[in-house]
């Protein structure tokens, strides 16, 4: 019996689960083999601790401090896209690790910083991959964790707060050190922004959140960037796949996207930061002064019965003579 056919119909149903029947942008893709000549990357720059091999592109390695990006060097002209992107986290630590990765859609490419290896206060869309969790306050949350922000320039990103104060919304997603192929997609179609993951083997997107509202300008640029510090992990891209969807709102033909602001209509106003409450000075005060006394009682019980057996012992003296 013949088993090709019913191996392509299985292949194609798979396919279709995570690929999209819109128009691949090869400008902003990237496949293997990845280099070109020597080892530069068609339409791709890198920086940092980036490492190409012939089966991945690994931002950092699994050391202390590292910290590495890739940048397309096309600017998106594209109104409505989604990005699909193929990456694996992994790391011998078991209970320690981090810190996670970033896939960018930013005005200023190349440019190293301290949000996940790419420049803060920057303009543009981040999703953010955290696996570490910094955040001890009442918006606590598990990680890993994936969450978008927006960012107009006057905006930073407050990793001691894991960015819950700016970001538009988020899911845990337990995409680290698994077997199988993990993935990620961000669409982005008449203003409402769309993350959805595929990281259960199931050959399927599963949505993670949505968020209507948000404006983003044309011309900017892709990227994907990640770091290490005290603790570390292997963050490694795959594939890269930017497809241009069809616009179908009224105003395609009108509006010009090419100076616009980001911006989001549901981003919360950043709250100052507050730090972490820390225990009261007067608590170790008042239990220098609760051991203070109980030493001196101690000590005023040691005296007195000193004196009281001294003075027995005179009393026995006495009825001797």
């Amino acid at each position: 019996m013949d088993y090709s056919y019913f191996l392509l119909v299985f292949l194609s149903v798979v396919n279709c689960e995570w690929n999209t029947n819109d128009y691949l942008k090869r400008e902003h893709s990237l496949m293997k083999p990845y280099t070109g000549s020597g080892l530069s990357m068609p339409f791709w720059d890198f920086l940092g601790s980036t490492v190409i091999s012939s089966n991945y592109i690994r931002l950092t390695s699994d050391l202390q401090s590292k910290s590495g990006a890739i940048w397309n060097i096309v600017p998106c002209k594209s109104k409505n896209w989604e990005l699909q992107v193929q990456f694996k986290v992994h790391g011998h630590g078991k209970d320690l690790f981090g810190d996670g990765l970033a896939f960018w859609y930013a005005r200023d490419r190349m440019v190293k910083g301290p949000v996940f290896g790419s420049k803060d206060y920057f303009y543009g869309l981040a999703i953010i991959l955290d696996t570490y969790s910094n955040h001890n306050g009442p918006h606590n949350h598990a990680h890993p964790y994936i969450s978008a922000m927006v960012n107009n320039g006057t905006l930073y990103y407050d990793h001691d707060r894991d960015g819950t104060h700016t970001q538009l919304a988020g899911c845990e997603a337990r995409f680290r050190n698994v077997e199988h192929e993990t993935y990620l997609a961000v669409r982005y179609e008449n203003d409402k922004l769309s993350v959805s993951t595929d990281i259960d083997n199931k050959a399927g997107w599963k949505p993670c959140f949505t968020v209507e509202g948000v404006r983003l300008p044309t011309g900017y640029y892709f990227g994907m960037s990640a770091t290490t510090g005290d603790l570390s992990d292997n963050h490694d891209i795959i594939a890269v796949k930017l497809y241009e969807l069809d616009d179908s709102s009224t105003d395609a033909t009108t509006e010009d996207r090419s100076n616009i602001m980001p911006a989001a209509q549901s981003f919360e106003p950043p709250r100052e930061h507050v730090d972490d409450p820390k225990p009261s000075s007067m608590g170790g005060v008042k239990l220098f002064l609760l051991m203070l006394l109980g030493v001196l009682g101690v000590f005023a019980c040691i005296v007195v019965g000193i004196i009281f057996y001294q003075r027995q012992q005179e009393k026995s003296r006495k009825r001797f003579y």
